[in-house]
C-alpha cells in the first residue's frame, strides 16, 4: 500500500474514533476529569489503534490483529465495569461502542473506505439518537411491531419459497410477482402509518391526514367524514384533510408505477402532477380558511394500523383477481374492456388496478388511460361516501372540488394528445 494511501486510511480510523467520542464525551460533560472511562480522546485513540492493527496485518496475517481486539476490549471492559459499579450502570452500550470503534478502525485499513465511512457515521447516529429511539419504543404497540416483523416474513420468508413463473392458463398470475406487489403496497402503507406515528396527533389532523395518503386514503376519508358528522371539527379543516390524503394519494400512484413501469409513469406525470398541484392548493386554502379550529382539533386520532394479516391477504387476493380480470378484459373485450375494469376498480381501491396495468408493458397508451381513470372514479367515489358519512356540505364541497381537479387533468391530457 502506498503512503499517501495509508495516511488517508488512518486518517479515516482516527476520524471514525474521533466522531464517537465526540458523541459519548458531549453525553458525559458534565463529569469530572478521570470520572469516566472513555470520552473524545479515549475513543479517538481506540479508532487510531484498529487502524494501526490493521495496518500490521496487510500481509494477511490477522492473528495479531485478533490478539490487538481482545486485549484492547479486555482493558477497556474492566475500567467499564468499575465505572458502572461506582454509578450503579449496568449498560453496556459505551463497551460496545468502544470494541466497534475497535473494529470500524481495522477496516479502515483493510476493507472499503466508503463503506467503513458510513458505519461509523450510522454508529454514531444510533447514539446520538438515544432518547428519540427510546420515545418511539415507548409509543410502539405490540400490534406494530407485530407488522414489522410480519412484513420482514413476507419479504426474507415467503417470497423466496413462491414459484416465479405464471400457473394459470391465460399467463396473468405470478405467485411471486404477486406477492411481491403486495409486499411493496404493504411496506409503504407500513412506512406511511409509521410516520403518521412518529409525527403524532400532536402535529394535527391535516398532517395526519396528508400522511394517512401514503395507506390508506379511502379510510382516512371515512374517519373525518365521521367527525364532521359529529360536529367535533371544523369543516373546512376536514375537507382540506381529506383532499391532502387525495393529493399524496395520486402521488403514490405515481410512484408506485415508476417502481415498476418508468416510461408508463413518465407519460402519466404532467396529468397526475396537475391533478395533485390542482387538489394540494384547494386542500391549503380549505386549511387556511379553518387554521384557528387547527390547534383545536389537533389531538383526534384517525387512523389505525393496516398491516394486519388479514388486510395484507385481502389485498393479496384483491390484486389476484383484477389482474386477471385485466388480462381477460383486454383479450376479449380489447381497451375499452380495460377502460371498464378500471372504472369498477377504482370505487374502492386503485392499488391494485395500478400495478396491474403497470406490469403490461405493451399497453401502450391506454394503461395510462386506464389508470388515470381509476384516480379519477376513486376521488369521485370517496367525494361520496364522505357525503353520504359526513353530511350533504362535506360531500358537496369536495365534489366542487374535485370536479376542478379533474378539468385541469382532462385538459392537461387533451393538451399533451
Amino acid at each position: 500500500m502506498e503512503l499517501r494511501e495509508l495516511s488517508m486510511r488512518l486518517g479515516l480510523a482516527l476520524a471514525i474514533g474521533f466522531v464517537i467520542g465526540l458523541e459519548r464525551g458531549w453525553k458525559e460533560r458534565d463529569e469530572r476529569e478521570g470520572h469516566r472511562t472513555a470520552g473524545l480522546r479515549t475513543f479517538s485513540l481506540i479508532g487510531l489503534l484498529g487502524g494501526i492493527f490493521g495496518a500490521l496485518s496487510l500481509g494477511g496475517d490477522r492473528l495479531l490483529l485478533a490478539a490487538g481486539f481482545v486485549t484492547t476490549g479486555a482493558c477497556v471492559a474492566a475500567f467499564m465495569w468499575r465505572e458502572g459499579q461506582r454509578n450503579k450502570d449496568l449498560s453496556a452500550t459505551s463497551l460496545i461502542a468502544a470494541l466497534l470503534t475497535f473494529m470500524l478502525g481495522a477496516t479502515a485499513l483493510l476493507g472499503d473506505m466508503a463503506i467503513t465511512a458510513g458505519a461509523g457515521i450510522a454508529m454514531a447516529l444510533l447514539l446520538a439518537m438515544k432518547a428519540q429511539l427510546h420515545g418511539w419504543m415507548e409509543r410502539i404497540t405490540w400490534a406494530e411491531l407485530r407488522s414489522g416483523l410480519l412484513l420482514g416474513a413476507m419479504t426474507f420468508i415467503a417470497l423466496p419459497l413462491l414459484p416465479n413463473r405464471t400457473i394459470d392458463p391465460w399467463g396473468a398470475i405470478n405467485p411471486y410477482e404477486l406477492w411481491l406487489m403486495t409486499i411493496m403496497i404493504a411496506g409503504i402503507s407500513f412506512a406511511g402509518y409509521a410516520a403518521v406515528k412518529i409525527a403524532g396527533p400532536a402535529r394535527g389532523i391535516y398532517i395526519a391526514a396528508a400522511l394517512g395518503g401514503l395507506f390508506a386514503s379511502t379510510a382516512i376519508t371515512l374517519s373525518l367524514a365521521r367527525l364532521a358528522r359529529s360536529g367535533r371539527a371544523h369543516l373546512s379543516l376536514l375537507a382540506g384533510g381529506i383532499l391532502a390524503a387525495g393529493c399524496v394519494m395520486m402521488l403514490r400512484v405515481l410512484v408506485i408505477t415508476g417502481l415498476i413501469n418508468i416510461d408508463l409513469a413518465m407519460a402519466m406525470s404532467p396529468v397526475l402532477v396537475a391533478a395533485a398541484a390542482v387538489t394540494g392548493i384547494s386542500s391549503l386554502l380549505l386549511l387556511w380558511h379553518s387554521r384557528r379550529d387547527a390547534k383545536a382539533t389537533r389531538r383526534q386520532e384517525i387512523y389505525k394500523n393496516p398491516f394486519e394479516l388479514p388486510e395484507v391477504l385481502r389485498f393479496g387476493a384483491i390484486l389476484a383477481v383484477v389482474g386477471l380480470a385485466v388480462v381477460l378484459a383486454r383479450q376479449y373485450f380489447g381497451d375499452q374492456g380495460l377502460l371498464a375494469v378500471a372504472a369498477l376498480s377504482g370505487v374502492a381501491d386503485v392499488d391494485a388496478l395500478t400495478l396491474s396495468v403497470a406490469r403490461m408493458r405493451d399497453a401502450g397508451n391506454v394503461a395510462a388511460s386506464a389508470i388515470l381513470l381509476t384516480v379519477a372514479v376513486n376521488t369521485v367515489a370517496k367525494s361520496i361516501y364522505a357525503g353520504v358519512a359526513g353530511g350533504f356540505k362535506l360531500g358537496a364541497l369536495l365534489l366542487a372540488q374535485n370536479a376542478a381537479m379533474i378539468a385541469v387533468a382532462l385538459g392537461v391530457r387533451h393538451l399533451l394528445g
